[in-house]
């Protein structure tokens, strides 16, 4: 891993989505989720922890009463690729029966977290269960998942920032970029 130890910028291939892009799609997601939960109090589900920086701003986007909590699932460890296998690391604190819950991820790729996700919470008998992520990768998908609610498509490259890592580093970068794939390979 060579690592630029002074500036993440170095680091990055090409930027892909800019921090005003992100704004608009934020905004936009926040809209679609206020129309279609008004006069409900959705229960808003983060998949942590690259979804902690999009729920923070998803949630000041929507614009009715929603409750919060927290997962996290790992199917990664510090690789690129998904393993397969999906570990829960954090359940809920809250009981979800009868509530209308939206899972709320940072990044749709394989779908096998995801899709195991949603049919663990399914058992516990929510009202509804919707998905909203922020980066769709149909390139990768494994499972037939669709979200419904999806912020941009994304192409099959290694992405980072805005709560996206890789070995836990650059989720605090401001924008969405491509790593340089120097960073992550064995050389």
């Amino acid at each position: 891993m060579k690592r630029d130890p002074v500036c993440m910028k170095n680091d990055m291939l090409e930027t892909l989505i800019s921090k005003e892009e992100l704004q608009a799609t934020v905004a936009r997601l926040g809209k679609e989720i206020t129309r279609d939960y008004r006069g409900k109090t959705p229960l808003l589900v983060a998949v942590l922890k690259g979804a902690f920086i999009f729920m923070a701003d998803l949630v000041r986007a929507v614009d009715i009463p929603c409750t919060l909590d927290f997962m996290a699932v790992s199917s990664y460890g510090t690789g690129t690729v998904s393993s397969g296998q999906v570990k829960i690391i954090k359940d809920l604190d809250t009981n979800i029966e009868g509530k209308d819950v939206i899972i709320v991820e940072d990044i749709l790729d394989s779908g096998v977290t995801l899709s195991y996700l949603m049919k663990l919470l399914q058992a516990r008998k929510p009202n509804s269960i919707r998905l909203c992520t922020l980066f769709d990768k149909p390139a990768r998908h494994k499972v037939d998942i669709t979200p419904d609610y999806k912020g941009l498509e994304v192409p099959n490259e290694f992405i980072v920032g805005y709560g996206l890592d890789f070995a836990e580093v650059y989720r605090n970068y401001p924008e969405i970029a491509v790593l340089k794939p120097s960073v992550y390979s064995e050389e």
